[in-house]
């Protein structure tokens, strides 16, 4: 072997080396391969917000990864919808392939039924996700679950639906998919901790930015993965509260159900189930074969309620393509 072959391949070699070094550093962040599950968002209909179902004439899923014309969209899911005046307004995490976190999008409709996607309307340089949306004294806030930023952050609307601007921090610690509730004069959420043990924290303030108390009873209690973290707005439904939960004593985002509160104060918090099946759950087929977790129901007419959910496809997408 000439004195030239042999520098070609010493030189051959670091080059791999380093592609090797550089693989194995980025693969301690992110596993290679990794599989994402496809979530996609659908429309439910149903004369109760215990009782839903997918209406005729509508094909769902009618939100998927295919409709996000402004990022490589992963999957779509956690939709919250709310209406003003005559126009239905979506917001919903888009997990960006590229930056490798969700952000949130929205979504605009006439009818609450057929939807047109518009575009991302909140990125920060951590995950979003779980964007809950609701309008006090004449404000539109959001608050998005951010538990890569270590904390809750409330977002008020500039420019409603599409410009936000951070107006302050609820909470400090890595809480996930927060459900706030407007009960009895005072604040309160419903919330989990990322990787502790997922069960149902509760925190109540007298004014939005707080200060917030934690319930005496934290954490209630609950078994792991089960019947803690929140699926959703919380809602009051003849003139009982509401929370939808998520199950996931099967998998992750299995199925969903709903519980009536039956007692909440400073010091007390009872609730039973409120419906004896899953409101709702994975069909082993199709868009949500997999799992459902999220539904946000809301009232259109007596005995009438439209609801924006996620389901869980039997497909997967490999990372990185």
């Amino acid at each position: 072997m000439s004195m030239t072959s042999r520098w070609s391949t010493v030189v051959a070699a670091v080059l791999v080396g380093f592609v090797i070094g550089v693989y194995v550093a980025d693969s301690r962040k992110i596993p290679f391969p990794r599989k994402y599950h496809k979530w996609t968002i659908g429309i439910y209909t149903g004369s109760s917000p215990l009782d839903l179902t997918s209406p005729p004439g509508i094909t769902n899923p009618i939100l998927t990864p295919k409709h996000v014309t402004d990022a490589d969209a992963v999957f779509v899911a956690d939709p919250f919808i709310v209406k003003e005046k005559s126009q239905w307004h979506m917001f919903f995490e888009v997990f960006n392939a590229k930056s490798r976190q969700g952000d949130i999008a929205y979504a605009s409709s006439t009818d609450g039924l057929h939807w047109t996607y518009q575009r991302i309307v909140l990125d920060e340089p951590y995950h979003l996700s779980y964007p809950y949306v609701f309008k006090w004294d004449n404000r539109w806030y959001m608050i998005p679950e951010s538990h890569e930023a270590h904390s809750i952050r409330l977002y008020e609307a500039d420019r409603f639906p599409t410009s936000w601007r951070l107006v302050g921090t609820m909470l400090h610690g890595d809480f996930v998919d927060n459900t706030l509730l407007r009960y009895n004069d005072k604040w309160w959420f419903f919330t989990s901790y990322r990787k502790v043990d997922d069960g149902l924290y509760i925190f109540h303030a007298d004014s939005l930015l707080g200060p917030w108390v934690a319930h005496s009873m934290n954490p209630i209690a609950k078994p792991k993965a089960k019947f803690s973290r929140s699926g959703g707005r919380t809602i009051i439904h003849d003139g009982k509260i509401i929370r939808f939960a998520q199950d996931g004593a099967h998998s992750y985002g299995h199925r969903l159900w709903a519980f009536e509160v039956t007692e909440l104060t400073a010091t007390t918090f009872s609730e039973r189930l409120a419906a004896d099946k899953p409101v709702l759950e994975a069909d082993g087929d199709g868009w949500n074969g997999e799992g459902m977790h999220h539904v946000d129901p809301i009232r259109i007419g007596d005995n009438q309620w439209v609801a924006s959910v996620d389901g869980r496809g039997v497909h997967w997408r490999l990372w990185p393509d």
